[in-house]
């Protein structure tokens, strides 16, 4: 498998962040920022960090930005630099850039200018608690993608002694059971039928579109 190499343009929590995270994972980083002090913190995690200005685009080609797979642009707060460093990481072909943005019309104008993706990471964080604060059965959730999840979540009151079939959950509420479990230490059951009867304290796994698993309400409308 080949290599990435990734850029993280910007270092502060996120930005570093983000390159403690990747040095677990078998790629390259670049860490670029302006402040020595933020590029010292990464260096033990990186393959290369640079003293740099990320709205200067010879000093981006000087640093073999244009080798990159993917670019972070980490800044968010700063308009213009996000701005420059995205159309410059364009300029130089890096074919997927990802731009923090700290409000939705930095998103937007980032978007504009040819961002593959935007992410808001202190909103995205502060939905994700308010979900998990709400969900007091569910145990995990894993985003496929932006429209379906695996949720691993305890069998909902409502569910006591119903079958599979009885519930219909798969037409009611668009939510497919995959697996069951008995506790957390146990095998999962892919081989349940129709007529399997739920019980207190089971663990479900259920593919469901994240949207409409939001809205349920496990204690009392299932």
């Amino acid at each position: 498998m080949k290599v990435k190499t990734i850029g993280v343009l910007g270092l502060g929590i996120f930005g570093s962040t983000i390159c403690k995270t990747l040095s677990e994972f078998d790629c390259d980083v670049i860490a670029i920022d302006i402040d020595i002090k933020n590029v010292q913190r990464v260096e033990p995690y990186v393959t290369q960090g640079a003293q740099a200005d990320i709205s200067d685009l010879e000093q981006l080609r000087s640093l073999g930005i244009e080798n990159c797979d993917i670019v972070i642009i980490a800044t968010g707060s700063n308009l213009e630099a996000s701005t420059l460093a995205i159309l410059h990481t364009l300029e130089l072909g890096v074919p997927t850039i990802i731009a923090k943005a700290k409000n939705k019309t930095y998103a937007h104008i980032f978007e504009k200018l040819g961002a593959t993706k935007t992410i808001r990471p202190e909103k995205e964080m502060g939905e994700r608690v308010a979900r998990e604060l709400m969900r007091n059965n569910v145990i995990d959730v894993i985003d496929l993608d932006e429209e379906y999840s695996v949720v691993e979540f305890y069998t909902p009151k409502a569910w006591e002694n119903y079958t599979v079939q009885q519930l219909n959950v798969r037409a009611k509420y668009g939510i497919n059971i995959i697996g069951i479990r008995k506790d957390l230490q146990s095998k999962m059951n892919v081989s349940f039928g129709p007529d399997y009867v739920f019980s207190k304290n089971e663990i479900l796994v259920a593919i469901a579109e994240s949207t409409e698993f939001e809205k349920l309400d496990f204690e009392n409308k299932l």
